[in-house]
């Protein structure tokens, strides 16, 4: 037998991802993936053992614990409760800070909702029981959780695990060792329970605050679960997505777009799940706020009428097949990823376009941001592809928005559970024979048989497409009955209830189930990046922090600034102050005592952007300076051109060099 060699185990590894190419073309279940993946993870082991230079992963160079000082000095965001303790996942926003997210949200509202003619809705929070049991939430929302035998301390297994493995590695000189640390670590979210349970106890893994042996790893649900109204008789949960409120309501969306398709709703709101272990400032929480868009398209058309505008664009990918194979992340265009069917459709990749948009337009350092792709056995069985965009930050890569083609799935499941019909309609431009499945019930002995219980079975059959009707024809031929799962329990069908035959009609439109596209952002998380990805210190001195803010999103946008605190500065400041007022442009005074280039320093660390100067020559020919945070640069001239300035900057019209173009220049010695 000859010996094996890194070419030989990665040609076995190229075979069987084609393998998995494969069963994704045949639209194969997800069962069938499951030994493949295995022989893949398997290979990469083998794969990696050869490798000579495992690189650890690379985070954002930040200094974070400067950062973190920073935002809590300044009041961005601090632990809620703080003078009783505080609470592990829970933050309140400073004024800052909570001027910050509301740009960044208004700010995604302007990209996506208005700019896409999108629906915008806000559906409650409180969601009754029956709503999550039917999406899933009540059976399948888990993480997995191990305790302190001792104490009873829980812990996320994964993210356990994860710490273990960054903390050994680092410690650990042996080349061999590390490759092994290194490729657990990679894989660590797409451990089963079976697999983390086998991962921590081969680490021989102990509770990290007393050193007890942990238990086995078991699932949690994540929802918070309540009672609605005072006799408790009715369960629900706070709301662990915005989504479902979405769904519910697609009928009155359609009505309300005058049954126009395809179409998109959006939500902003909060969200609710009770993490076992909440970490890394506000990457994980339990209380965050949500921007979710669910984009209702035909299920066999997913082009997308403006795809052309983004198809020319750049973006880095990290497919599936490279997180087992190479680990390559691929830079190439939007156009020549869905031609090649690495992302599946144009309305899909036109979201992951606007996203990467977004993401620049706020700050997101563009080398930082990559979109990686779900492995086929991380995504439902239903949905046909995902991709997350992730930013690198100093807590290594994080997922801030999921973009997910969830097929037709949602609204079938909720008009099986609500017997209703959450379909839209396509009049064709001329009549058309078709080939449509039918099926013809005997009421009055399904009626007969199940009594009250006979609206689930209707319930059930009525959500069913063409293959499901197909599909179900076979089973009454070959076992002579079928199980229906319903709200109350299994209920039989058998062959003489239903008759299901393939007819030929003269049509002139079509009912369908439409397709969901669902890109789902989580602006904490994006808040949280924005302030890594802006933060920097002066070159000349690293005590000078600053926060480089954009300016569309930046809290306040202008400080004004009177050189000391003499009285003769006071008109030419109501009068500014008046201007910004009037244009809507939010500003700070600060006329401590403290030198003019101390309170700059303080205003760049709170990411103000621009500042206006009142000093003696104002008060002689109504003169004020302008200087602009990143490249300290001032300009000088009249209190109108300057305040006009302004508003064409945070109005995004110009940039700061044409400002500089167009007024004079201006330099003191007194800068900083």
């Amino acid at each position: 037998m000859s010996a094996e060699t890194l070419e030989s185990v990665q040609e076995l590894l190229n075979l069987e991802i084609a393998k998995v190419k494969a069963l994704k073309a045949a639209n194969a279940c997800k069962d069938e993936y499951i030994p493949i993946i295995a022989a893949l993870k398997d290979l990469k082991k083998r794969r990696d053992a050869f490798l000579k230079n495992v690189e650890d992963r690379v985070k954002f160079p930040v200094n974070r614990e400067a950062l973190e000082s920073v935002a809590k000095r300044r009041f961005f965001f601090i632990n809620g409760f703080e003078i009783y303790g505080g609470v592990a996942g829970l933050f309140d926003l400073g004024p800052p800070g909570c001027a910050l997210k509301n740009n960044i949200v208004d700010t995604w509202r302007s990209h996506f909702v208005h700019r896409e003619s999108m629906l915008e809705l806000e559906c409650s929070i409180l969601t009754p029981y029956d709503v999550l049991k039917t999406s899933g939430h009540v059976d399948r929302f888990v993480d997995y959780m191990v305790t302190d035998v001792e104490n009873g301390e829980a812990f996320r297994a994964d993210h356990l695990l994860e710490d273990f493995l960054e903390k050994k590695l680092e410690a650990t000189k042996d080349a061999e060792t590390r490759k092994s640390l290194k490729n657990d670590l990679d894989n660590v979210e797409s451990f089963t329970l079976a697999e983390l349970g086998e991962r921590l106890a081969f680490y021989d893994v102990k509770s990290p605050e007393t050193g007890n042996a942990l238990t086995e790893p078991v699932p949690f649900n994540l929802m918070f679960a309540t009672s609605i109204g005072p006799s408790g008789n009715t369960p629900g949960f706070l709301r662990p997505e915005t989504a479902q409120g979405i769904f519910v309501n697609f009928t009155r969306l359609l009505d309300y777009n005058a049954s126009r398709m395809p179409f998109a709703a959006a939500q902003i709101g909060y969200s609710y799940r009770n993490e076992i272990a909440p970490r890394n400032a506000l990457l994980r929480v339990r209380e965050f706020q949500q921007a979710e868009i669910e984009h209702f398209v035909h299920p066999k058309r997913k082009d997308h009428p403006r795809f052309a505008e983004v198809a020319d664009l750049e973006v880095d990918l990290f497919p599936w097949e490279n997180q087992l194979g190479s680990r390559e992340i691929v830079r190439t265009t939007f156009g020549a990823a869905v031609a090649e069917g690495v992302i599946d459709n144009q309305t899909l990749a036109y979201y992951l376009a606007r996203t990467m948009l977004f993401m620049h337009s706020i700050g997101i350092v563009p080398e930082h941001l990559r979109f990686r792709q779900h492995m086929p056995t991380e995504m439902a069985h239903y949905a046909s592809d995902c991709w997350d965009a992730e930013i690198n930050t100093s807590y290594g890569w994080v997922e801030v928005a999921g973009h997910a083609d969830r097929s037709c799935h949602d609204l079938t499941e909720h008009a099986k559970a609500t017997n209703s019909k959450l379909v839209a309609y396509e009049r064709f431009d001329e009549p058309r024979d078709v080939e449509v499945v039918e099926i013809d019930l005997n009421k009055k002995l399904i009626g007969k048989t199940h009594r009250g219980n006979a609206k689930h079975i209707f319930a059930h059959l009525a959500g069913l497409d063409d293959d499901a009707k197909l599909a179900l024809a076979n089973e009454l031929t070959a076992a002579g009955a079928v199980t229906i799962a319903s709200p109350v329990g299994d209920l039989e069908l058998t062959a003489d209830m239903a008759t299901i035959a393939t007819v030929t009609k003269r049509v002139s439109g079509e009912s369908y189930t439409p397709a969901v596209i669902e890109p789902s952002f989580g602006i904490g998380r994006i808040l949280y990046s924005v302030l890594e990805h802006t933060f920097y210190t002066r070159p000349d001195d690293e005590a000078r922090a600053v926060l480089g803010f954009p300016i569309g999103i930046a809290p306040i946008k202008v400080a004004l600034l009177p050189l000391s605190a003499n009285a003769a500065f006071d008109p030419a400041l109501a009068d500014i102050r008046v201007l910004l007022e009037k244009a809507r442009i939010t500003f700070k005074v600060d006329a401590s005592g403290a030198q003019i280039g101390r309170r700059y320093a303080r205003s760049d660390e709170v990411g103000i952007p621009l500042a206006i100067t009142v000093d003696f020559q104002t008060v002689d020919d109504n003169t004020v300076t302008l200087r602009e945070r990143d490249s300290m640069t001032q300009v000088r001239a009249s209190v109108a051109d300057v305040v006009a300035a302004v508003g064409s900057l945070v109005m995004g019209l110009k940039s700061w060099e044409t400002i500089r173009s167009e007024l004079p220049h201006f330099s003191t010695a007194t800068e900083e």
